[in-house]
């Protein structure tokens, strides 16, 4: 009888564990550096939107913002308006916090994941989301379809 108590109590756990978010105990280790223009408000939208989701974000405002997503590794056509620094990671745009988990769980070979240009209805964009938003991967010259949400 004692084992069956034992074994229940441990399934109540675990799925009480499996219920908390991922990001939430991932984000509770990890800072953000958001680098975005100086002028940017939306930046600062996405910056809260982290925020409210467990991470500590550092907002840098800085003019070099092309020049560092390229450092990066991230083309041209494929940036955001800021770039975050996530880990090992980079964050580029308002990429949606199911991308911004599986890319922390996952742990891919990769240097980062974009959403490119400022799609409305994204995290920290106005407007209505009015087609699905596609997230890159980026290992190489070529950036592959990371996710579609």
């Amino acid at each position: 009888m004692k084992r069956t108590t034992t074994i229940t109590s441990l399934l109540a756990a675990l799925m009480i564990i499996g219920s908390i978010s991922v990001n939430a105990l991932k984000a509770a280790d990890l800072d953000v550096t958001l680098y975005k223009n100086p002028q940017c408000g939306c930046c600062e939208k996405y910056a809260d939107y982290l925020r409210e989701n467990g991470f500590n974000v550092n907002v840098k405002p800085t003019h070099e913002l092309v020049m560092m997503s390229r450092q990066a590794g991230l083309p041209d056509k494929y940036q955001g308006c800021h770039l975050s620094m996530i880990g090992d990671y980079f964050v580029s745009g308002h990429v949606p916090l199911a991308s911004v988990d599986k890319l922390l769980t996952e742990q891919p070979g990769i240097k980062g994941i974009a959403l490119p240009g400022m799609p409305q209805g994204s995290p920290g964009m106005s407007g209505i989301k009015t087609r699905p938003f596609t997230i890159y991967s980026v290992s190489g010259d070529k950036p592959q379809i990371y996710s579609v949400e």
